[in-house]
């Protein structure tokens, strides 16, 4: 190679020879690379790796496996599922005797991969049990004491799968009468480490008497082994050996030999008998656990902090587990022992007195700090388990100063453990906020709702202040995940909290955030606080906000989260408080200059039409007709177009419900009278609570309003609001009386509308679509009438409505919008468009 030119000029010299010599540089590097690709193509290895492509595929793995490369040899071996898939009958036959022959010689890769075929052929139920057992039983055992450890593991841990699966006589003669030799010390110490797992797996498949007679033998002798990997592997068997030989056995067995080991002279071997030892505490009786056990623990963790920090590791794991299966046995002097233990493990590594000797080397110290680390995490997951151990009462005596010195870890795996535990971080606090709140509701001493949280004048100020951090932060699916906790919050805190501090930040979320999850989860908690408001006015309010600046923004996307409203309005509310305040508004859209909204509406239009009732609703039903004859003739948008010819089919082929109850809907319509029996009774709640506090100036108190609940046959409110609404009660009986009531509020909210004069245009449309064509009738009731406009068609259901709720000097908005542009600016990018102003008309009627 020439080396670069001089940097005189500080610059690379392209002359003549500079450039020539680079040329004789890059033909050296192609001549040397020219012999590498040869030896990688010679002809007689394309020759060898050829097959032909006409064999069938048990031929070619036949041809592969008998004359292939290696590699070849473990791709048939690992598309062995597939040819017993295929043809197992003929892989049985001609495939597997070869496989077998090959194995013997084989490399570690094909080792493993063989094991992880023979796994995937018996969970996949390719040929019988007993076809399984014959075949493929044999080769697994072959191979389990294989020089290298990892394939032994491998065909070992196939071998305890199938030991699941096949039959007793098979398993005695097959695998445990050549176990008592594989046992004995004359073999290598991978066989009978082999030997004291698969005894762990054969214990829960004999009966008694075998087991006592043939295995349990063999079990002691394993744990007196010279070996002391032998006896660790065969002490973390007595576990499940435990299980299956029952209580008396394993105190008069297995408990002698966990005594023995729990003394032994190998520290892996003791770790391994106090680890069984846990795990057995539920099966001995209270004197084994207090005159036994207990003082074998006691020694053990004594002598804990002389001995390796591996030990601490797992000790730290299993103290919760050990302090809560020998509650009630320490003494009172054991008891603060085992917790100052506790407490000393949470700082391990953070004293003074934990530092690093002078001698030691930097990995060295880094291996310890990451074995603290562990221990600390451990406490720290075992944090729930010592509360109990100490009892609730004492926490803030006995542990808050530890579990502050969790939550201020130097390291981050500590603190996000403790976090997990006890939610004291916005992720690991989300998914457990309604159970956490309504623990703190319940533990007040006063019942009225408004003063449930007067000892926790920081609670909303908090909940505020996590929304608007997770609203700051990148992560909008904690943010998302957040506002649907936020769902609980009816339960915990009082209707005017809620509409004061939380309603408005769901309107700013839902119109100013950009994304759309977190839109959405605003929304329905939205609709939810409205469900259970207990003010006539603030529902009001709430009502008129999301029809002016949601159904009638002036963005595009605001309308669109207005249809998601919606969507959720039904899902939530009674099918009359749609119809009364949002059905109007939201088929108005059908006429919005924008695509993607008259889209959006079309998929919502079954679930709009689902929410209407015959004969009462049948105005509502006309005008939903009409909207999407108008959609039929006037629609520009192919899309939407086909969209809206896809809906009308679905239209046509739903069912009405009707205003008596049907069998086919029985389910829906009781669900739909509860929630209309919950509707009405937090308007009757609200005359009352007036009615109270005009008489002594007190407001109502939540055991009021459980026993108004109960007084009107009406279930409480359930606990699960974020997930879903209100379910029927199968003890619910209604009353004629009842049902004509609920029928008389749904009636109230159009007393006295007249159709909006923008659909008087669709006469021409009507007779347009009527010549020579299929005209679709969205009630599915007729398919060749044309619907009269008649004022007569759109009258409201009964215009004798008894009074309304709200008062008329406060009027909702009306649901007549006007006429939307056919013209789609989809062009301009924008989602603001030329807003559209609502007809303010008086309305007599409640939400």
């Amino acid at each position: 190679m020439h080396p670069p030119p001089p940097a005189a000029a500080s610059a690379m010299d392209f002359s003549q020879n500079s450039l020539f010599g680079y040329m004789e540089d890059l033909q050296e590097l192609t001549i040397i690379e020219r012999p590498v690709r040869r030896s990688l193509k010679t002809p007689e290895e394309i020759e060898r790796l050829t097959v032909d492509e006409d064999l069938s595929d048990i031929e070619r793995a036949v041809y592969l496996l008998s004359a292939g490369q290696d590699i070849q040899g473990t791709s048939v071996i690992a598309n062995l599922p597939y040819l017993m898939r295929q043809n197992p009958a003929e892989t049985l036959r001609r495939v597997l005797p070869k496989v077998r022959e090959v194995l013997h010689v084989a490399g570690v890769e094909m080792q493993l991969t063989a094991a992880v075929s023979f796994l995937t052929i018996l969970q996949e139920d390719s040929v019988s049990i007993h076809t399984y057992a014959h075949s493929f039983l044999q080769v697994i055992l072959l191979h389990l004491e294989h020089r290298d450890a990892g394939v032994s593991n491998a065909w070992l841990e196939t071998l305890l799968f199938v030991i699941e699966v096949l039959p007793k006589e098979t398993l005695r003669h097959e695998i445990l009468n050549p176990l008592v030799s594989k046992a004995q010390l004359s073999q290598t110490v991978q066989s009978r480490l082999v030997s004291c797992k698969i005894l762990g797996k054969l214990t829960n498949k004999f009966d008694a008497h075998i087991i006592k007679r043939d295995i349990l033998p063999l079990v002691k002798s394993l744990c007196q082994d010279v070996e002391y990997e032998v006896r660790s592997c065969m002490c973390r068997q007595l576990a499940n050996i435990a299980q299956g030989i029952g209580t008396e056995l394993t105190k008069s067995v297995v408990l002698p030999e966990l005594i023995e080991l729990s003394r032994d002279e190998s520290s892996s071997v003791r770790l391994a008998a106090f680890e069984t030892l846990v795990n057995l505490l539920d099966v001995f009786d209270t004197d084994d656990r207090s005159q036994t056990i207990l003082p074998l623990v006691k020694s053990f963790c004594e002598k804990s902090f002389k001995a390796d920090e591996s030990i601490l590791i797992s000790l730290s794991f299993h103290l919760g587990k050990l302090c809560h299966g020998l509650y009630g046995i320490f003494t009172p002097d054991q008891h603060l022992r085992f917790l100052e233990f506790y407490k000393k493990l949470c700082t391990l590594g953070l004293q003074q007195e934990n530092g690093h000797s002078e001698n030691q080397f930097p990995s060295q110290i880094l291996e310890q700090e990451k074995k603290y680390i562990s221990v600390r995490k451990n406490c720290a997951y075992n944090f729930p388990a010592m509360i109990v151990f100490v009892d609730p009462k004492n926490f803030h005596m006995e542990l808050y100063s530890t579990f502050f010195c969790l939550c201020h870890d130097p390291e981050v795996p500590v603190r996000y453990t403790i976090a997990i535990c006890f939610y004291e971080v916005l992720d690991a606090l989300i998914d457990h906020l309604p159970e956490i709140l309504e623990l703190m509701s319940a533990g007040g001493e006063s019942s009225a709702q408004e003063n449930k949280f007067s000892s926790l004048p920081d609670l909303i100020p908090a909940l505020t202040a996590a929304e608007q951090r997770a609203a700051a932060s990148l992560k909008w699916r904690t943010h998302e995940k957040l506002l649907q906790k936020y769902a609980c919050l009816p339960h915990v805190i009082s209707s005017d909290q809620i509409y004061y501090r939380f309603l408005q930040r769901m309107f700013t979320i839902m119109m100013t955030n950009n994304v759309l999850p977190v839109q959405k989860a605003a929304s329905r908690t939205l609709c939810i606080f409205l469900r259970y408001n207990r003010k006539q006015e603030q529902r009001y309010e709430v009502i008129q906000k999301l029809i002016e600046q949601l159904g009638q923004g002036k963005s595009y996307w605001n309308r669109l989260r207005f249809l998601d409203t919606c969507e959720f309005i039904i899902e939530i509310f009674s099918k009359s408080f749609f119809c009364k305040y949002f059905f109007l508004p939201a088929i108005e859209l059908t006429h919005d200059p924008v695509a993607n909204v008259r889209m959006k509406l079309c998929y919502l239009l079954p679930k709009v039409k689902s929410t209407l009732k015959i004969p009462a609703d049948k105005h509502l039903l006309q005008q939903l007709e009409m909207c999407v004859r108008k959609l039929l003739c006037q629609e520009k948008d192919k899309d939407v177009l086909a969209i809206v010819k896809r809906t009308v089919l679905e239209l046509d082929r739903m069912e009405m419900s009707m205003d008596a109850f049907q069998k086919k809907f029985y389910e829906k319509d009781l669900l739909d009278q509860e929630k209309e029996r919950e509707e009405l009774l937090l308007l009757e709640m609200e005359q009352l609570e007036k009615d109270k506090q005009q008489n002594d100036g007190r407001p109502m108190s939540d055991k009021t309003f459980e026993k108004k609940r109960r007084d009107t046959k009406t279930p409480t409110l359930p606990k699960s609001i974020s997930i879903s609404v209100p379910g029927p009660s199968s003890g619910t009986t209604s009353t004629s009386k009842e049902i004509k009531k609920s029928k008389l509020i749904r009636s109230q909210s159009f007393n006295n509308q007249a159709f909006h004069a923008k659909y008087g245009n669709l006469d021409k449309c009507a007779s347009k679509s009527s010549v020579g064509a299929y005209t679709p009738s969205v009630s599915g009731l007729t398919k060749t009438s044309m619907i009269s406009l008649t004022d007569d068609s759109f009258r409201t259901r009964n215009a004798s409505s008894a009074a309304a709720s709200f008062s008329p000097n406060t009027p909702l908005p009306s649901t007549s919008r006007g006429t939307g542009n056919s013209v789609d600016p989809k062009s301009s990018g924008s989602k603001d468009v030329q807003p559209r102003k609502a007809t303010l008309k008086s309305r007599k009627s409640n939400p």
